[in-house]
This record gives structure tokens, sequence and C-alpha cells, in this order.
């Protein structure tokens, strides 16, 4: 699978989701990162890379 598939993939299983509650979601492609903001203000930051 290519990375670009699997970020794709993943942003729409973190879009979907009701039970994490996500207030907003950054993308940055260039640098393979998600920016995660949680209803309670909380920030994640999820990054992809292809190890194998």
């Amino acid at each position: 699978m290519r990375l670009s598939i699997f970020k794709d993939k993943l942003f729409e299983m973190l879009d979907e989701s009701s039970s994490l509650e996500i207030a907003d979601i950054e993308t940055n492609d260039l640098h393979n990162l998600f920016t995660v903001e949680i209803s309670d203000g909380s920030l994640f930051e999820i990054e992809c890379r292809k190890i194998q």
C-alpha cells in the first residue's frame, strides 16, 4: 500500500469517528502529519511514514 492511500484512509477513519469527539483535523501532507484537536482542547500529532 502506498503511503498516500494509507493517509487518506486514516483521515477518513478519524473524520468519521464519533467516539473520539474530534473537533478538528489539520493535515500537513508535505511532512506527513495530522494534528488532531479533541473537543476538550487536547491536541495530538500523528506522523505517518512507511517503514517497509
